[in-house]
């Protein structure tokens, strides 16, 4: 006898069925619909002959309703040569009529300048805003994340790819992790790295600290005054990837009474030759978490520097102020669609 026992953080009307090639992998077989006993927590006990390999997965009834990872993609098959005893699994999301999300949780473009102005470089950007799907239905404020290079995180994204993290924010609301307000900022073209560049480095003369200061400035007081935010730096993240991720360190390293929340992805540290220097001596009078993720695929020092720098911070502050958690992924390459990926669990493990 071989127990499967289930837990899932999504509750809807939907039964749960184990399928695999022990039954031809139909999805809906009656004798292998599992059992509610509990609030997202499913029993099935089976007694069959198994193959040497069971490969296995869960679905809501149909293909088009398996299970999915916690960002939403398709998972590979669980695999297991146990035949009897308990197997316990989780699923953290589930496909909603063949969709990666339930369309009616899709966040609301709530707005969409394409001249916004950033005084503190004498320019214009295009800004968005992602409000949670139920913004209106609630009386709620909100913390905000705002994160860099806006042209690849929404829809389709640019030529480079997407992170989708409109998609992204559906799929997190299935598990009721969807209350944060997103602020995407495009990047400025072909002087993004000056931008993203907080001093006179590696990657040349930076506006960095101009940049920083039009976001606490200039973009902050107009969100906050606009929408029902949280405006404490305990409620307010910095995010980006590369020269983002580059940017989003400083920010936290330079205004942590701003910035409590810092999502730092595959971060450009060749950029900046005193980085490590600057984070040891980082200010650590407010609390912050830190995000940090890279791909052991992405460069020869990228997983090397990314311990360096969390070892940094971590000494730099205590247990009380200062959060770290660092996901490595052995396979990650510098890319939108990695950094999507890896966006949902960045945001629940920073915000929830």
């Amino acid at each position: 006898m071989l127990r499967f026992e289930l837990t899932t953080p999504v509750s809807d009307e939907r039964p749960v069925y184990v399928a695999g090639n022990f039954c031809d992998w139909y999805p809906d077989l009656e004798p292998f619909r599992m059992q509610q006993v509990g609030d997202g927590y499913y029993v099935l006990d089976v007694d069959v002959e198994w193959p040497d390999v069971l490969n296995y997965k869960y679905t809501r009834g149909g293909w088009d309703q398996v299970e999915l990872d916690g960002a939403g993609d398709v998972p590979p098959n669980r695999r297991t040569k146990q035949k009897r005893g308990v197997r316990r699994d989780y699923v953290p999301h589930w496909r909603w009529n063949g969709h990666s999300f339930n369309p009616a949780f899709q966040p609301r473009l709530g707005f969409d300048q394409t001249d916004f102005s950033v005084p503190q470089l004498q320019t214009t950007r295009r800004v968005r805003v992602l409000l949670p799907y139920d913004y209106e239905q609630s009386t709620k404020r909100y913390p905000v994340l705002y994160l860099q290079d806006g042209q690849n995180l929404i829809g389709a994204g640019s030529d480079y790819g997407s992170w989708e993290i409109d998609r992204r924010m559906a799929v997190l609301a299935s598990r009721h992790h969807h209350e944060v307000i997103v602020v995407a900022i495009d990047h400025g073209g072909e002087k993004r790295v000056q931008e993203f560049t907080p001093d006179v480095m590696m990657a040349g003369t930076g506006d960095g600290r101009h940049y920083l200061d039009f976001i606490i400035s200039t973009l902050k007081p107009y969100i906050d005054q606009t929408y029902r935010t949280q405006s404490a730096a305990t409620a307010t993240g910095l995010g980006g990837s590369s020269m983002g991720g580059l940017l989003a360190t400083y920010g936290g390293l330079l205004y942590p009474n701003v910035f409590g929340r810092l999502l730092v992805f595959s971060p450009s540290f060749w950029a900046a030759p005193n980085l490590q220097t600057d984070t040891r001596r980082g200010p650590r009078d407010y609390p912050s978490k830190w995000y940090v993720y890279g791909g052991g695929s992405e460069s020869r020092y990228m997983v090397s520097s990314l311990k360096h720098f969390v070892n940094n911070l971590e000494l730099a502050g205590t247990k009380q102020s200062v959060a770290v958690q660092l996901t490595i992924n052995p396979a990650g390459k510098h890319s939108e669609s990695d950094w999507g990926h890896e966006f949902t669990a960045a945001l629940e493990w920073l915000f929830y």
